[in-house]
C-alpha cells in the first residue's frame, strides 16, 4: 500500500494535556500525516468527530469530563473506524477493557515517537488495506491520496470540498447520492442551505474530470434526487 495514501487519513487526537497534543501533532506532521484534528474533552471530541469524520481516533483514557472508554462507545455510534488508546494507565485491566470495547491497540505513556508511528501505521494498514487510492473514470483517474485528477500527463489539484464530494460519490459508485448526503459530506452535520454551493462545486469538478463538462459521462445528475459517479469499474 502507498504510504502517501495512509498519510491522507483524518486522525483525531483526544487528550487534555496541551503539551502532549502538540508533541503528537508534531510527530505525525514530521512523518508526513497531513489531516490531524484535536480535542481536549470528550464533548469536544464528539463534536469534532461529527465535523471531520475521522478515519482513526487516538484517545486518552482519562479526560476532564469522562473517560476514553465511554467516549469510544459514543464515537462508535456514529461510525466504525479504528481507535488507539494512548494513556498513562498501563494496568492490564485497562488494556483489556479498551480492547474489549473494540479498540485496535493500546499504548502507554511515556512512549517513543517511533513506536507511536509504528502502531498508527500498522492500524491504518490493517483497516484500509483493501482501498484503492486511484479511481478510474471515463476521461481521467482520481488520486485521493494526493487530492489530484490525473489526465494523461496532467495533474489537476482538487480543493478540500471537491475531494470530500468526490470521495463520498466514489464510496457509492454507480449509486445515487442525494443532495442532502453530499452537503453533509462537505459541510458537516448542519448541511442545510448549501445546495447552491454544491451545484457550483459540481460544476467545477466536472470541468476537471469530464472531456465535455456540458455532457458529463462520469458525474451525472439524477434529476430531483442527486448525483451519481460512474467509474470504469462500475459500468
Amino acid at each position: 500500500m502507498n504510504d502517501d495514501f495512509l498519510k491522507e487519513k483524518r486522525i483525531l487526537l483526544v487528550d487534555d494535556e496541551q503539551e502532549l497534543l502538540d508533541m503528537v501533532v508534531s510527530i505525525l506532521k514530521e512523518d508526513g500525516y497531513k489531516r490531524i484534528y484535536t480535542a481536549k474533552t470528550a464533548e469536544q471530541a464528539v463534536c469534532e468527530a461529527q465535523r471531520v469524520r475521522p478515519e482513526l481516533a487516538v484517545l486518552d483514557v482519562m479526560l476532564p469530563d469522562g473517560d476514553g472508554f465511554s467516549l469510544l462507545k459514543e464515537l462508535k455510534k456514529e461510525a466504525d473506524y479504528p481507535v488507539l488508546f494512548l494513556s498513562a494507565r498501563g494496568e492490564d485491566e485497562d488494556r483489556l477493557a479498551g480492547l474489549g470495547l473494540g479498540a485496535d491497540d493500546y499504548i502507554v505513556k511515556p512512549f517513543l515517537p517511533k513506536e507511536l508511528l509504528f502502531r498508527i501505521s500498522a492500524i491504518l494498514r490493517r483497516s484500509y488495506k483493501n482501498e484503492n487510492p486511484l479511481v478510474p473514470l471515463h476521461a481521467c483517474r482520481i488520486d485521493f491520496s494526493r487530492a489530484e485528477i490525473h489526465r494523461g500527463s496532467q495533474r489537476i489539484s482538487l480543493t478540500a470540498k471537491e475531494h470530500d464530494l468526490l470521495f463520498a460519490l466514489s464510496q457509492n459508485a454507480g449509486k445515487i447520492v442525494t443532495i442532502d448526503a453530499l452537503c453533509e459530506a462537505a459541510w458537516g452535520d448542519n448541511p442545510y442551505g448549501y445546495e447552491n454551493s454544491l451545484m457550483a462545486h459540481i460544476r467545477r469538478i466536472r470541468e476537471k474530470i469530464e472531456e465535455n463538462p456540458s455532457k458529463p459521462q462520469s458525474l451525472v445528475t439524477v434529476k430531483g434526487l442527486g448525483y451519481k459517479l460512474i467509474t470504469e469499474e462500475k459500468k
